[in-house]
Order: C-alpha cells, then structure tokens, then sequence
C-alpha cells in the first residue's frame, strides 16, 4: 500500500525516493526490498492436485499425505499455500435450505386482481387484550382490499371476509399465503362464491 503512495508521489510531483518516503513514513529499505522467498511452484502444483483428487479433505489431511510423499514442509506452509491456492472446502449446505435451490420464481403479477396477498397483523389494546388484523392486498395495484380486525379469527371468519371480496371484485387467480397453502385456501380457491 505504502509502496504505491510513494510511487505515486514520485510520478505526480517529481519528487525523489528520499523525499516521497520521508513524507509517508516508510523506509527506503522497505520500499527496495525484493522479496527472494522460493514461490514453491511444485509443491502448489502438487497440493493443487491432491486436493483435486481428494475433494472432502482438508489442508490437515492433505498436510498429512504431503509428509508421507517426503515434503518438508510444516503444517504452517502448507496451511499458508493451501489459503493462497484458494482450496478451502465450502462448508456442506445445511438440510433446512437446500429446498431453496429447487424453488421457482413466482411469476409476477402483471395485472389487477390476478394474485392476493393474505396476512395476519397481531397487537393489543391499551388493556392488554389481543387483537387480530387480517389484511388482504392485491400484489399488482398494491392497494389494501380488506384490513378487518377481529379479537380472534377462526377459519370461517377468514373465508367469509374473502367471499365477501370476491363477490366485490371477482375471484383472483392466486391467493398467497405467507405460511403457505393451509386447507382453508384450497377449499376457498376450488369452491362457489
């Protein structure tokens, strides 16, 4: 980083070596170094391909089988290249979110009254006692059809707030629900108005 500034300096303003290093702070002999450090280009090569034929193991296993081809090479080199090389394992994907892989997109809604959106809101009241929002929204217009608060909604009750729509608007296409499809969907959605 500092090597850049002072080269930097040195184009933009004409300045020497001495003067540019003096102003950021960094030694002269630092800013000369060349590094003489072997780049270990057959030990790279070779870990990259035990790697390659050994997937699931990691730079602790594969530090192992080098010690047993004769490298001499320690658990810190072979920690440091196998980092550099970029072959760390990706950790397994847990059970819980491999369903998301498979999933569709949902198709966007590209008119009104084609895919309602369906939520309950919980809050209380100022003695404590709990009350129910169900909120109904046309995903497309985004305008709210139905915000109905109850003490407590039973499946009837919700059913009966979205015949009372359709029989306003007509029937949508889709109706989303944010813990899924629950029984009373399906029988909302295949039965009469």
């Amino acid at each position: 980083m500092r090597w850049d500034v002072v080269r930097h300096l040195q184009g933009a303003y004409g300045i020497g070596e001495r003067r540019a290093c003096g102003t950021t702070g960094f030694g002269r002999s630092s800013h000369r170094y060349q590094s003489r450090r072997d780049p270990q280009t057959e030990l790279r090569m070779r870990l990259r391909d035990l790697a390659a034929s050994r997937v699931r193991c990691g730079y602790r296993r594969l530090h192992i089988l080098l010690r047993r081809e004769g490298w001499p090479v320690n658990h810190k080199r072979t920690y440091r290249l196998y980092s550099e090389e970029g072959l760390s394992i990706r950790s397994k994907v847990p059970r819980r979110k491999r369903a998301w892989r498979y999933r569709v997109g949902r198709p966007a809604a590209t008119a009104p009254n084609q895919v309602w959106s369906t939520d309950f809101v919980s809050d209380q009241l100022f003695d404590g006692r709990p009350v129910r929002i169900l909120a109904v929204i046309d995903v497309h217009t985004r305008e709210a059809l139905s915000i109905a608060p109850r003490m407590s909604f039973r499946a009837f009750n919700v059913a009966a707030e979205l015949d009372r729509l359709a029989r306003e608007r007509g029937r949508p296409k889709t109706l989303k629900v944010d813990n899924g499809r629950s029984s009373l969907v399906a029988c909302w959605t295949s039965g009469p108005i």
